[in-house]
């Protein structure tokens, strides 16, 4: 296994799409942790790239629970690694850091639709309301 330090200072935009969640083993149905104890939780990121329209989604494993996300809000990852793995004729990237975290100032870049405002009523289709 080849771990590569990403650095995320060269990357663009990094979105929480999927909020954390417990790592479970899938064989074992038994929920994962490191070699401190500490329960290995899964963040689903998109990764826009700095230049270009082209983005990746990656699922990012962390040590402990995340604080603060949701989806649609900005973040920071801390300590990114890349994780060459191979079982067998099988073979892939992993992901991995330290932490990750709301980033500053951030929140939900996807809004809910404003509501009406109050003492309008919505027309019915003859103008009547």
């Amino acid at each position: 296994m080849q771990s590569i330090p990403v650095d995320t200072a060269r990357l663009g935009a990094i979105l929480c799409v999927v909020p954390p969640e417990p790592r479970v083993n899938p064989e074992t149905g038994q929920i994962r942790v490191d070699r401190d104890g500490n329960t290995v939780y899964v963040v689903g990121l998109v990764i826009r790239q700095a230049e270009g329209r082209k983005a990746d989604t990656v699922e990012v494993a962390v040590p402990g629970q995340p604080r603060g996300l949701d989806a649609g809000m900005r973040v920071e990852v801390r300590d990114l690694m890349a994780v060459q793995w191979q079982m067998g004729d099988r073979s892939g990237t992993s992901f991995r850091a330290a932490a990750i975290t709301p980033a500053p100032g951030s929140g939900p870049s996807v809004s809910a639709p404003a509501a009406p405002a109050a003492g309008r009523s919505k027309a019915g289709p003859g103008g009547e309301g």
